[in-house]
């Protein structure tokens, strides 16, 4: 039989903002709140950026658990519905998890410092100067464009498929597709390449032509490295992330009703 939320250790993330501590203050009492490195499940309250923020924090320190977010923010694409007066116990009891799985980005740095970060919406590549950037794309160690003249270009997720993807003309992915975008962002040459579509078992490699003359840094998601050479960008199958949603409410349904939005 499956363990009641009852029985499982609970931890609650609050956004500092001071909309996300009034709703927190409400649901404090309600529950035995667990610490977040002894939690079974994270309640986090606030936006997106606070919502990917726990995340990395859990992938950094390699305790994954689920998590329920609850919108405190704007967007909140990654949350669910804040209700004041609501049961945390009884909707968690309801919730449906979905997984998500994080891109590994490895940058290489001009002066030869090699840097891995995690990402869970998306990895882009952008340049530093007014110049465009110069980028040979390669798959799975085979080249595919040469040379792909641009201000940059991204690979992500299908949970990040309507970030900063959709924003760059990027196809919306849902979830379990087993498929990564390749996007670019304002490609000037090869001038009709709208990006492809690319099994999420691939490893996808970009080198930076004229790094000195045309720099460009990487971001993944929110962390940037800066004077980058080159840079290999997978899913990492061994850290899998889980999201928790209310029934009718999730991150699936919302990335396929994206697609009828005009």
């Amino acid at each position: 039989m499956p363990q009641s939320v009852l029985d499982r250790k609970i931890a609650l993330a609050v956004s500092p903002t001071e909309r996300a501590r009034k709703a927190a203050r409400e649901v404090q009492a309600a529950h035995d709140w667990a610490d977040l490195d002894q939690a079974d499940i994270v309640v986090v309250m606030g936006g997106d950026g606070f919502m990917l923020q726990t995340l990395h924090q859990m992938l950094e320190r390699g305790r994954i658990v689920p998590v329920y977010g609850l919108n405190l923010g704007t967007v909140g694409f990654l949350m669910n519905l804040w209700r004041s007066g609501d049961s945390i116990v009884h909707r968690l009891e309801r919730a449906q998890s979905f997984e998500v799985l994080p891109l590994s980005m490895t940058a290489t740095t001009m002066a030869g410092e090699r840097v891995t970060y995690p990402a869970i919406n998306e990895v882009s590549l952008l340049r530093e100067t007014r110049q465009t950037a110069k980028l040979e794309v390669s798959v799975n160690n085979a080249v595919r464009i040469s040379e792909l003249v641009c201000d940059g270009v991204l690979v992500a997720t299908p949970a990040g498929s309507t970030a900063y993807n959709l924003s760059a003309n990027g196809p919306i992915l849902p979830l379990g597709c087993g498929m990564l975008a390749l996007t670019p962002i304002s490609p000037f040459r090869p001038r009709r390449w709208k990006g492809a579509l690319l099994p999420d078992s691939a490893q996808i490699t970009f080198r930076v032509l004229e790094p000195g003359k045309r720099p460009v840094s990487a971001v993944a998601d929110q962390r940037e490295v800066r004077d980058i050479r080159d840079i290999q960008i997978a899913i990492d199958p061994n850290r899998r992330l889980s999201l928790m949603f209310d029934p009718g409410h999730s991150l699936d349904d919302r990335i396929s009703a994206e697609q009828f939005i005009v």
